[in-house]
């Protein structure tokens, strides 16, 4: 920029001060300390071996007080799922199973009565990653389901700890199929 003859005798500072105003915004914070970015860094790139997360995980199993920690299952009456559906919940829950753990050993080594409002921050991010992982599980299997129970999906629809869409599964397809069926009965305008 600063070779432009039009820019000649302007200052560097000035020029990418002007500049500056209209560059994008840094998606990165504050840099980390040596050891926990190596760290980070190595661990994010490399998969660990199957035994070592195996051990690790099942140290911090879901507490029995806890039981959103769970990783529901799809409910049995969902019916035939395709093959890859199938092979794609599988995968995610056993990342679910890995997130609890991490959720479930944060938690046990924080002090409650004097946790930081980072570690607060940082259980609440990783709770939410739970829940968007579990309404992202719905919205993938919800081009498999019959139109008329695609309410079944909603994020809203909260699931319980064991069933991912809830444990009375049987009760909200008999009333989303009597909905359909009074929709139905109305007469569009003419």
């Amino acid at each position: 920029l600063t070779e432009d003859p039009k820019l000649h005798g302007m200052q560097e500072e000035e020029l990418f001060g002007m500049v500056s105003k209209f560059a994008q915004p840094s998606q990165e914070g504050q840099p980390l300390q040596p050891l926990p970015e190596a760290s980070i860094n190595y661990l994010t790139t490399h998969q660990l071996q199957e035994q070592v997360i195996s051990e690790t995980a099942s140290k911090y199993l879901a507490p029995e007080n806890c039981v959103s920690l769970n990783v529901p299952t799809i409910n049995t009456h969902m019916g035939d799922i395709s093959p890859g559906i199938k092979a794609q919940e599988l995968k995610i829950q056993k990342i679910l199973k890995l997130l609890t753990s991490g959720i479930t050993a944060f938690a046990r080594s924080a002090d409650v009565a004097d946790m930081m409002e980072e570690q607060q921050e940082v259980l609440a991010l990783f709770c939410n990653v739970q829940y968007e992982i579990n309404c992202f599980r719905k919205s993938s299997i919800r081009p498999t389901l019959n139109p008329k129970f695609a309410g079944l999906c909603k994020a809203s629809a909260t699931p319980s700890p064991n069933l991912l869409f809830g444990d009375n599964l049987p009760k909200q397809v008999k009333d989303l199929d009597d909905e359909a069926k009074a929709v139905g009965m109305i007469k569009p305008p003419s």
